[in-house]
């Protein structure tokens, strides 16, 4: 079988950026970007993907998601990471002003596009579109229906996007999860995942849920969400409804009474209809049509000695680019 590589690029750039300390021969941050290509390269050898697809959000996040919550994503925090000691900038930080640190920042954004742009890798950033939605329109394409895939995200969303044959590797958690895995840790599907986060809520996103509702609640007062079949909004209202006067668990009420906000959190939530417009999904279609694997592997080396980054080590990279190129790509 082969295997697909989705890469949420912004999640796994982020992270570089925060805790690498490299410095260009100019004296400029840029631990993102060589963190980034450290990344690919570690998981080229852990997960020996036959096609890699990188992934960023587009400029202006998801304009849909933020018309139906005006406070979607608003003052996000930086991710954690294993060691508190690590949640810091680097420490030449303190000597930028606000505006150098977001110029640095998104001249390493694109830096790194450049050398994703050099290898044999599709890479896509649709504006207004989230690097979520993206990544599950390209999972579910049919030329993919034989391919297993491997999300690469430390982001809880695209649990709902496991199946038989998607997985969610977390690198900073070093944890693969898959389907049974899900089913052992919080006793709900998948398929239904979406459905409990939206009572939940998410406060990395800023989306309130019902009060004192956790996943363990969930799980407790709807057990159906375990079966491997698409609930509904609908069966939780009715389900809450029927048992409001059999059972002493609140969550009943709390559903009935704070329904709407619900439904609004699943609409933002889900990615089972991917949030993307038709010119998004044709240019995504096309690409994928068009692909032919090349490497520039010249003008990658130049890059590199510009930015002081020859130490960079892409030998697993290089060797699976040459071999994708001579093997060449089937998608049928």
């Amino acid at each position: 079988m082969k295997r697909l590589m989705l890469i949420d690029a912004q999640n796994q750039f982020i992270r570089s950026y925060i805790v690498n300390p490299t410095m260009t021969p100019n004296g400029f941050p840029i631990g993102g970007t060589v963190g980034f290509l450290h990344t690919l390269n570690k998981l080229c050898n852990q997960i020996k993907p036959d096609l890699f697809v990188v992934v960023w959000d587009g400029e202006g996040g998801s304009t849909q998601r933020r018309a139906q919550n005006k406070n979607y994503k608003m003052g996000r925090k930086p991710p954690k990471l294993k060691s508190q000691s690590k949640m810091r900038l680097n420490r030449w930080i303190n000597e930028m002003s606000q505006e150098e640190v977001e110029e640095n920042r998104l001249w390493q954004q694109l830096r790194t596009i450049e050398y994703v742009n050099q290898m044999p890798i599709i890479q896509f950033r649709e504006p207004n579109v989230e690097a979520d939605d993206v990544i599950s329109y390209v999972k579910s394409m049919p030329i993919f229906s034989e391919w297993q895939k491997v999300v690469v995200s430390s982001d809880k969303d695209f649990i709902q996007l496991l199946d038989e044959k998607t997985l969610l590797f977390r690198p900073t958690q070093e944890e693969v999860l898959n389907t049974n895995r899900i089913l052992e840790t919080h006793s709900i599907h998948p398929n239904n995942f979406a459905l409990a986060r939206a009572m939940v809520g998410d406060k990395s996103d800023n989306i309130d849920g019902l009060p004192g509702v956790g996943l363990k609640t969930v799980s407790k007062a709807f057990p159906f969400l375990a079966n491997d079949k698409d609930y509904l909004l609908s069966d939780i209202k009715i389900y809450s409804e029927e048992m409001i006067e059999e059972s002493k668990l609140k969550i009943y009420n709390k559903v009935l009474e704070d329904y709407q906000k619900v439904c609004n959190n699943y609409s933002i939530m889900q990615l089972a209809t991917p949030l993307i417009s038709v010119q998004s999904a044709l240019y995504i279609n096309q690409t994928f049509e068009e692909y032919e694997p090349m490497l520039n592997m010249t003008e990658v080396r130049k890059m590199l000695s510009s930015d002081g980054m020859m130490s960079t080590n892409l030998d697993c990279l290089v060797r699976r680019f040459n071999a994708m190129i001579q093997e060449g790509i089937g998608f049928n």
